[in-house]
């Protein structure tokens, strides 16, 4: 499976998200530069994870991000499809395979796709987060 730079960008903006140790949103424009993100693009990412109900909008001056629920209540199946769409599966119109043939390969397609929706919806934002009793790995200690 490969997941999309706009999945990896919102993935990242809420993981900096629930490791904050603020109660005050934080601003896009401090996501982008601390996660090395093009702001504007990530803007439009934000955006759709508001719409979604992952995260919260704050307006004004002190503005900025968070998330709208605990970690662990936010999957990974829920980030995917905030930003890329439901999670499908589907052949090309014109797929050229005979018509038994396409409803098996439909019918186990659908399946696989089943399991990895179960799978990235039992990934929550908090197990994906750093164990804070391990050092990081670029740790001089």
């Amino acid at each position: 499976m490969k997941l999309s730079r706009t999945v990896s960008y919102a993935l990242q903006a809420t993981l900096q998200l629930a490791q904050s140790h603020s109660d005050e949103p934080i601003p896009c424009n401090r996501l982008a530069a601390e996660g090395k993100m093009p702001e504007r693009f990530l803007l439009q990412i934000l955006r759709n994870l508001v719409a979604h109900g992952i995260l919260e909008s704050t307006r004004g001056v002190d503005g900025g991000y968070s998330l709208e629920r605990n970690p662990k209540e936010v999957s990974l199946l829920e980030v995917i499809e905030a930003v890329d769409g439901p999670l499908i599966s589907a052949l090309p119109v014109h797929d050229g395979l005979p018509s038994g043939s396409k409803s098996k390969l439909e019918q186990k397609l659908l399946e696989v796709t089943e399991l990895a929706r179960r799978e990235l919806a039992a990934v929550t934002l908090a197990h994906l987060l750093p164990d804070p009793n391990r050092p990081a790995p670029n740790s001089n200690e």
